[in-house]
């Protein structure tokens, strides 16, 4: 049933292939691997979208396409998750990474008194926080990308056991008859 609403909810392989962004990847994108769904490419592709989401860089689609094609797991769902980031998640996500990465380097979290949305404040403001924002995004970003992993082939285990449960059920009853 996931794998259902998966593949009615994501472009088709063919789509994708022909995407202006992702033409580069050029015959890489022909691998099967990376349009099959089932447990291993779709916790895989939940590991690299969820750590790509946390790259405080811009291209994180491209990243996430690029890890996708090299561990061989589903490049859509990869390259979707990384959309878990946008203008309304970004400041709370990369604030909590921020913290963790104060919080992990012993230094106090540093709070800019004067917000002004200029090149020069961000430039000023960006020397001071750049190593706790990375430290902590890598942190956060790696942790869940190892709970999407095992979370995801957790619930694949459950979903299949839950089916065959219902089918052995069904049999017997149908023999009882």
């Amino acid at each position: 049933m996931a794998k259902r609403i998966i593949q009615r909810l994501f472009p088709n392989r063919h789509a994708v292939k022909e995407h202006k962004a992702l033409r580069f990847l050029g015959n890489w994108l022909h691998d099967p691997s990376l349009w099959h769904l089932n447990r291993r490419s779709v916790a895989g592709a939940f590991a690299v979208g969820l750590f790509m989401a946390f790259v405080p860089f811009p291209a994180q689609m491209v990243g996430a396409a690029l890890l996708a094609v090299a561990f061989r797991v589903n490049l859509a769902i990869s390259v979707a998750l990384v959309w878990l980031t946008n203008p309304v998640t970004i400041p709370p996500m990369f604030y909590f990474a921020y913290l963790v990465g104060n919080w992990l380097l012993g230094a106090p979290a540093h709070h800019p008194a004067n917000f002004h949305l200029t090149a020069a404040w961000f430039q000023d403001e960006f020397s001071r926080i750049w190593r706790p924002l990375l430290l902590g995004s890598f942190v956060v970003g790696s942790s869940l990308s190892v709970l999407g992993y095992f979370g995801i082939r957790l619930f694949w285990r459950m979903h299949v056991v839950r089916r065959w449960q219902q089918r052995m059920r069904r049999h017997r009853a149908e023999h009882k008859s």
